[in-house]
This record gives C-alpha cells, sequence and structure tokens, in this order.
C-alpha cells in the first residue's frame, strides 16, 4: 500500500529589498516545487537583525542545535531549515558577494551544523543570486561553499542560477533567467522523489507531499529540446 512522502522546501530571501529581484527569483523557483507538492516557504532575513559567527564555540557545548546568540532571527529560522529537506539560498550581488545578512546566515548555518555532526548533510540545496552585471558568479559561489562543506546535495540547471536586472522587477525581463530558475525547481523536485524513503517516513516537522508508493518506482528524464522533466513510465513492485 503506497503512502504520501511529506517535504518541505525553504527559500531564504537575503535581500534587503521586499518584491525586489531575488525574492522574484526565488519565487520562480518554488513554482515547480509547489506544483509537484511540496510544501513551500519563503523566509525574509534580509534588511533584517541577523548578526555574525562570534567564534563563541558554545554550539559545541550544548546538545541542542543553535546558536548562542538569542537576540535576532537565525535560530528561527535555522529551525525552518532543519525541517526541511530542500534548501534555496537567494541574494542580490553586494561588491562582487552575498548581502551581509545572508554572509551572517552562512557561517552560524554551518558552523552550528558542523558543531552538531552534520546538521545539513543529505539535505538538497540551490543558490539564487540577482546581479546587475558582474560579479553575480562569486556570490552563488559563496553559498554553495557553505552547502559543499556542509555535505548538502546540490543538484544543476541549465545554467548558474542568476537573473540580472538592477531596479526592483528588472529580472522580470530576463527570460533566460526565470526559464533557469524554474528548471532548477523541477530538478528539485525530481531529486527529491528519488531521495524519498521507500516506505513513506520523513523525519519530524517535513510537510510536502510528494507521492511515492512502496510498490512503484517512478523513473524521469531530461527531454533535449525543453529540458523539462518527462515521467517515462512507472513499473510496479521493487
Amino acid at each position: 500500500m503506497g503512502e504520501e512522502v511529506i517535504m518541505k522546501v525553504i527559500a531564504i530571501n537575503g535581500s534587503p529589498r521586499k518584491g525586489g529581484n531575488t525574492e522574484i527569483l526565488l519565487k520562480k523557483v518554488l513554482v515547480p516545487l509547489s506544483a509537484a507538492g511540496w510544501d513551500t516557504e519563503l523566509v525574509q532575513i534580509g534588511g533584517k537583525k541577523i548578526r555574525g559567527c562570534t567564534a563563541c564555540y558554545r554550539c559545541f557545548e550544548w546538545d541542542e542545535p543553535r546558536c548562542s546568540i538569542k537576540t535576532d532571527i537565525f535560530n528561527e529560522v535555522f529551525e525552518k531549515v532543519l525541517a526541511s529537506q530542500a534548501i534555496i539560498l537567494g541574494s542580490p550581488t553586494y561588491f562582487t558577494d552575498v548581502s551581509a545578512e545572508m554572509k551572517a546566515f552562512l557561517d552560524r548555518a554551518g558552523f552550528v551544523s558542523v558543531a552538531k555532526g552534520g546538521l545539513l548533510r543529505g539535505k538538497i540545496g540551490a543558490a539564487v543570486v540577482a546581479v546587475r552585471r558582474g560579479g553575480g558568479t562569486h556570490a552563488f559561489d559563496t553559498m554553495n561553499h557553505m552547502f559543499l562543506m556542509s555535505g548538502v546535495i546540490i543538484p544543476g540547471s541549465t545554467y548558474w542560477n542568476l537573473g540580472y536586472g538592477l531596479d526592483k522587477g528588472d529580472v522580470a525581463s530576463d527570460a533566460e533567467g526565470l526559464r533557469n530558475m524554474e528548471d532548477i525547481g523541477r530538478t528539485i523536485a525530481w531529486l527529491g522523489a528519488a531521495m524519498a524513503p521507500p516506505h513513506g517516513h520523513l523525519s519530524e516537522g517535513n510537510n510536502c507531499r510528494i507521492m511515492r508508493s512502496v510498490s512503484r518506482k517512478m523513473f524521469f528524464v531530461f527531454t533535449p529540446h525543453d529540458l523539462r522533466l518527462t515521467l517515462l513510465k512507472t513499473i510496479s513492485d521493487y
């Protein structure tokens, strides 16, 4: 008998400009995930109080998966990250790198994860960057480096996950960039389905719906023309 596997994706916006280019790109990634049945959530950290790591090492001293700094939003957001199977980080490009809020989040999330034996290991991660002209690849690498050092699985897309624009809403005119965001969303959905446990059991707090039967497997391929995930066939029984 088949069971519903519940999975969740969290998108974290490091831009202080609400409704700006970074947010547009993140929402575009979430569209195919929502269509695939995932529980999606967009969280704003840009423009909010979140300080950098103080290297106090207290996260090594207690059992709880949290940072010792309790005066900002980090622990609240990190709790949502731990309850998710996929993490999408988004940042504008500031002097060829991520925003200050995103850098603070990366340092603390990575360090707490290491302190607790690899809390992020095995999750799916993707980075999304809004950029005016240059420097976007460096910002993209900064977010992916934290993923790689934490054992996070990074799926590919049709190109780097960059969208081009300066003024608020400009990325909406970057048709190729928007297609790339949808493609990475589809890839995450495919990878999540492939990684879903065969008996439909996930850790506490995960809320997505990907239908995966105990007695059925689903096979997907990318079509060469539009790179969309296409369901080939379903075969019965392992």
